[in-house]
């Protein structure tokens, strides 16, 4: 945003190319992994399968090439005006920040990662480094007044989030709950054929935000319920859900919590935000649910 890129293209790029590596991202994987094993307890799919390995690359791909495409349609037309263009001397503006202090936010990863320090104290040592090389660390005292005022702010932040993500579990354990009627409703209705269904789940896409019916993080449990009683492959099946799921739900819904902080911080309402991505994460559903049909269907 500070080199004069709409609010709704910066937030809306951002997270669906965060999204898109969720296509590869072994922890997330492990998740989708879990509802599908079999009677034994085994997994029917594992992260390290071929096909599915090959199948994440292309929705990984795919997904950062529309977005490529969204900025570069977006900004053909109007003239981007760069924060370094301003005739002042970098230093001489107030707030000025050193290109060392850039590393401060990763610095407690890589405390984590490198030695192995506890991830609270990676936070605290990485805001003594920030304040440090900014020039901010004048007495001690100050610098606990600042770190104080910065958690009490974080915590007036998260808390609505932190009440959301309290009540989502409520309503995934409900959603399974209604698998059994589900089956009894729709089991002999929806079709045995995946070009029909891929068809389906390619135009109703949208019906994976807001924990719909085809997010793995909401309803989309017993939707999968019902699709595995009528016999696809696990496969398949893995990539039909898996798809609205993270397109749909990671990267553009306001359900997951760090899109809900993100266009609370960008002042962006969740109108605009959804009108900017909801056709480009569509698209990217067709695509992927047409290259699905072709690898397994």
């Amino acid at each position: 945003m500070s080199l004069g890129i709409p609010k709704t293209l910066s937030i809306g790029s951002f997270m669906l190319s965060v999204g898109a590596g969720m296509y590869l991202n072994p922890v997330l994987t492990g998740q989708f992994l879990a509802f599908f094993l079999g009677e034994d307890g085994k997994q029917l799919i594992t992260y390290d399968d071929p096909a599915r390995l090959r199948w994440a690359g292309i929705g990984l791909a795919v997904q950062l090439i529309m977005v490529i495409v969204m900025c570069m349609f977006s900004l053909r037309k109007k003239k981007t005006v760069h924060a370094w263009s301003a005739s002042a001397a970098r230093k001489a503006r107030p707030g000025y920040v050193p290109t060392v202090a850039l590393i401060a936010p990763i610095l407690p990863v890589l405390l984590l990662v490198v030695l192995n320090v506890p991830i609270i104290l990676g936070f605290i040592i990485g805001s003594f480094y920030a304040l440090a090389v900014c020039g901010k660390l004048k007495s001690f005292r100050g610098a606990c007044r600042v770190l104080n005022k910065d958690f009490y702010d974080g915590v007036v932040d998260t808390a609505p989030l932190v009440g959301f993500l309290l009540m989502i579990p409520m309503f995934n354990k409900a959603a399974e709950l209604c698998v059994p009627y589900f089956n009894a409703l729709l089991g002999n209705v929806i079709p045995h054929n995946t070009l029909v269904i891929s068809i389906a789940f390619a135009l109703l896409a949208p019906l994976g935000l807001f924990r719909g019916p085809l997010t793995l993080f909401g309803c989309g449990a017993a939707t999968l319920g019902i699709l595995k009683g009528i016999g696809f492959s696990t496969p398949y099946l893995f990539a039909l859900m898996v798809i609205p799921s993270i397109t749909m739900n990671v990267s553009i819904c306001m359900t997951q919590s760090w899109i809900a902080w993100g266009v609370s911080y960008a002042k962006v309402s969740t109108r605009e935000h959804l009108k900017k991505t909801l056709p480009v994460a569509w698209i990217v559903c067709i695509i992927m649910q047409a290259i699905t049909y072709i690898m397994f269907g």
